[in-house]
């Protein structure tokens, strides 16, 4: 392969390899390909030219949200992405104007333009429109059907490459990262080379969730797509409908700490009718179902705290769920593993020219994306841990933080500046402390005491 000049002369390495091609992987590719020769994804799936679910993301028939500040991620790390995303079929959403957001004890929020929008499209589409463009840079290969089974580790500790399934030498690179599911090859190269065992927090949440695609009516509404939040004590459904590409509806219910639901439509349209609210219900009772009930299980969201080994092997980066895996209703995933790999390519650009420059970074990079975690984990575990039955250490103050919560969202319903911070922080576009000014707080601690 012919690498244009300017790679070479701003190189860092000479090779990286990435384990998965999913959002994450694909993300953190484009991040690697300014700083490095070359760089290489490694799927284990066929990486198809159709946009069809892969074996390897059993959750990729579902509902999945790019937030807005996933969406601006991908758009820095390759500029006019939205563009592609419009081409390919993708609704936009402009925030405060075309989302019913439906959550407990508010008022319906008032239509208001908040500045931010994300765009709504299948999983497989949106994977593929990124693949697209990631294929397009010059010196980074995908290769499908390569399954990593081992990073390699050097005599020193240091990673060196991996070992992909029927291969029996190494396939060398300077860095290596993680982008895989679980992170389980992550942890293997760390107990084969003396590190302690992580660190882990374990929420368990017993989720299930059932989706399905229906036609999309041809008539007028004040919505393009429903986000329902259920109640956290007494309500664990949560249901949303979003647009996709082909005029279509995919619509997902989902529940936790209770048993799977029926892959049935009368099952379907029954859990529908039994939402909190009705909007959903409403909008799909003449609707004709166009697609398969598909069924997903996920028994906890876990989060691995390297930010506490006190260092980190050279040459090995974990990102995406190999860090954390969240609890899908909230779509925080794909956004932190884009964010991640924002973080990644600005780390590396400020090494450039250092004498050594992969010396500490896995344990900059661990340090630098903690905040991102953080706040997401914080969004989606706070709220999880108010239903009785689900597993977990209760931070103290729960009830506190939640009737909070509750609070900024009934003054989000009253003042538009209050809506667009709130906004922007659900969607990772601003950090939690924008909702720490002093100003807030009062004004949140006097709407818990009304």
């Amino acid at each position: 392969m012919n690498v244009p000049n300017r790679l070479i002369s701003a190189s860092t390495g000479r090779h990286a390899i990435v384990i998965g091609a999913g959002m994450g992987g694909l993300a953190a590719a484009v991040a690697l390909a300014g700083s490095f020769e070359r760089v290489t994804v490694l799927e284990r799936d066929v990486l198809r030219l159709d946009p069809l679910p892969r074996a390897g993301a059993p959750q990729s028939t579902q509902v999945h949200g790019l937030l807005g500040g996933g969406l601006r991620a991908l758009c820095t790390l390759l500029p006019g992405f939205e563009r592609d995303l419009a081409l390919a079929g993708a609704t936009r959403i402009r925030m405060g104007l075309d989302d019913c957001v439906e959550i407990p004890g508010c008022e319906p929020f008032p239509r208001r333009d908040l500045g931010m929008e994300a765009y709504t499209l299948t999983r497989p589409l949106l994977e593929l429109t990124l693949r697209g463009r990631v294929q397009r840079l010059p010196n980074v290969t995908l290769r499908g059907q390569s399954r990593v089974v081992e990073i390699v580790a050097g005599d020193d500790g240091a990673v060196c490459g991996v070992r992909c399934r029927g291969a029996e030498q190494v396939l060398s690179a300077d860095l290596v990262v993680d982008a895989s599911a679980r992170g389980l090859l992550t942890a293997a190269l760390l107990e084969a080379t003396g590190w302690p065992a992580v660190e882990r927090t374990v929420i368990g949440i017993d989720l299930h969730y059932v989706s399905t695609t229906f036609e999309m009516p041809q008539r007028r509404r004040d919505w393009k797509i429903v986000l329902m939040f259920p109640e956290g004590q007494s309500d664990s459904k949560a249901g949303f409908l979003v647009p996709v590409e082909g005029n279509r509806w995919m619509v997902a219910i989902g529940e936790r700490h209770a048993p799977p639901p029926a892959p049935e439509e009368a099952s379907f349209r029954e859990l529908a009718r039994g939402l909190r609210m009705p909007t959903i219900h409403e909008a799909i009772a003449s609707a004709r179902r166009v697609g398969r009930i598909d069924r997903f299980a996920l028994p906890e969201s876990s989060r691995r705290h390297y930010e506490r080994q006190g260092g980190f092997p050279r040459g090995l980066l974990p990102i995406g769920d190999a860090i954390c895996r969240f609890n899908p209703i909230y779509g925080q995933g794909m956004s932190v593993a884009a964010k991640e790999a924002l973080i990644l390519r600005e780390l590396l650009r400020a090494r450039r020219g250092a004498k050594d420059p992969l010396a500490g970074l896995g344990e900059a990079f661990i340090v630098a994306v903690h905040p991102v975690i953080e706040a997401a984990w914080g969004m989606s575990a706070v709220p999880d841990l108010a239903h009785p039955l689900t597993r977990g250490a209760r931070p103290a103050g729960l009830e506190e933080e939640l009737q909070a919560a509750l609070a900024l969202n009934r003054l989000a319903v009253r003042d538009a500046e209050v809506h667009r911070r709130l906004t922007a922080v659900h969607h990772l576009i601003e950090p939690p402390s924008v909702l720490q000014a002093p100003d807030f707080v009062r004004r949140v601690e006097l709407e818990m005491a009304a």
